[in-house]
C-alpha cells in the first residue's frame, strides 16, 4: 500500500469582529500584541474508485481499459508508483498486459477557523474622528491608526467611538480576524490481480498417446538361386556346321596336293 498524505489549505474569507488598521513603521508594529487561536470542525470523508486492466506496457508508459470501456494513457510512470498485486509490490517494471488494478482514494476535509486578535494600547495625542487617531505608545513614539467604520475603543473600562476619544485619554483596541480554513488530506490504496492462468477444460476430449513397439530386426533373405543358362530353341540343327567342317576340309586337301605338285616338279593333271 502506498499512501500519498497532503495538505492545502483554502481560504474562504475573512470575519472580522471589530478592526482597527494599523498603519506603522516596522519598528513601530512590536507595540502590537497578537494572540492566535484554532477550532476544529467535524471531518468529511470522500472515497474514490478507478478500476482498469493495462493493455500496453512499454518502457515507463502504460494504457489502461477502464470500466466503462475508454482508455487511458499514462506516461513517465515512476518506479516508485506500486500495486499491490497478490501480495507483492508490482511497479511500471514488473507491470504485465491482463493485470486488472485498482486505485482507491480516501480525501479527508478537516474544517477549521483561525482567530487572530492584535491588541494596541496607548494614550490620544490627536484624533480625526472618524477616520484616524494618532496614539503615543508605550515605548513614546506616536503612530497613527486608522479607524474602520464601528470601531469601538475601551476607556477606562467603558466602551466608546471615535467620536468620544479626547487627547490625553488612555485607549486599548483589538481588531480580531477569523479565517475559515480547509486542510485536506488524501490517502491512496492501489491493489491488483495477476492475468488469470490458462486452465484445462474438462469437457474437452482428451488425447492419449499410445507408443508403438519397436520392429524387430527382419531376417537375412537366403540368396537367389543362379539362374539356368540359357537353352537353345528345339529347331537349332549341327546340319550347317557339319557342311561348313567338309568345304574347310575340301579346300586344305585342295591345297596340300598342290603344294605336292609344285615340290616335286611334277606336272598339273589336265583334268
Amino acid at each position: 500500500m502506498t499512501s500519498a498524505n497532503y495538505s492545502r489549505v483554502i481560504g474562504f474569507g475573512l470575519l472580522q469582529a471589530t478592526a482597527l488598521c494599523i498603519c506603522l513603521a516596522s519598528p513601530c508594529l512590536a507595540q502590537v500584541q497578537t494572540t492566535k487561536s484554532e477550532s476544529t470542525g467535524t471531518p468529511t470523508h470522500q472515497v474514490t474508485v478507478e478500476r482498469g486492466e493495462i493493455v500496453y506496457v512499454g518502457g515507463n508508459t502504460v494504457v489502461v481499459k477502464m470500466e466503462d470501456g475508454s482508455l487511458r494513457e499514462f506516461d513517465n510512470v515512476p518506479e516508485s508508483t506500486t500495486f499491490m498485486v497478490d501480495g507483492k509490490p508490482v511497479n511500471i517494471k514488473t507491470a504485465q498486459v491482463g493485470m486488472k488494478l485498482e486505485k482507491q482514494t480516501v480525501t479527508t476535509t478537516t474544517p477549521k477557523v483561525v482567530t487572530t486578535v492584535e491588541t494596541v494600547k496607548g494614550k490620544v495625542w490627536h484624533v480625526t474622528p472618524p477616520n484616524s487617531v494618532i496614539l503615543t505608545l508605550e515605548n513614546g513614539q506616536n503612530q497613527e491608526f486608522k479607524i474602520p467604520k464601528g470601531q469601538k475603543f475601551m476607556v477606562d473600562g467603558r466602551e466608546t467611538d471615535a467620536f468620544g476619544l479626547k487627547k490625553g485619554m488612555n485607549v486599548s483596541a483589538q481588531r480580531v480576524t477569523e479565517e475559515p480554513i480547509s486542510v485536506v488530506t488524501q490517502q491512496t490504496k492501489r491493489t491488483g490481480t495477476a492475468p488469470p492462468q490458462p486452465t484445462l477444460d474438462t469437457n474437452a476430449p482428451i488425447l492419449v498417446a499410445v507408443a508403438k513397439p519397436a520392429p524387430a530386426p527382419a531376417e537375412a533373405a537366403p540368396a537367389p538361386a543362379p539362374e539356368a543358362p540359357a537353352k537353345l530353341p528345339k529347331t537349332g540343327s549341327l546340319m550347317p556346321l557339319i557342311g561348313l567342317l567338309g568345304a574347310f576340309l575340301c579346300s586344305v586337301s585342295l591345297l596340300l596336293a598342290t603344294a605336292r605338285h609344285i615340290a616335286f616338279g611334277l606336272p598339273r593333271s589336265k583334268d
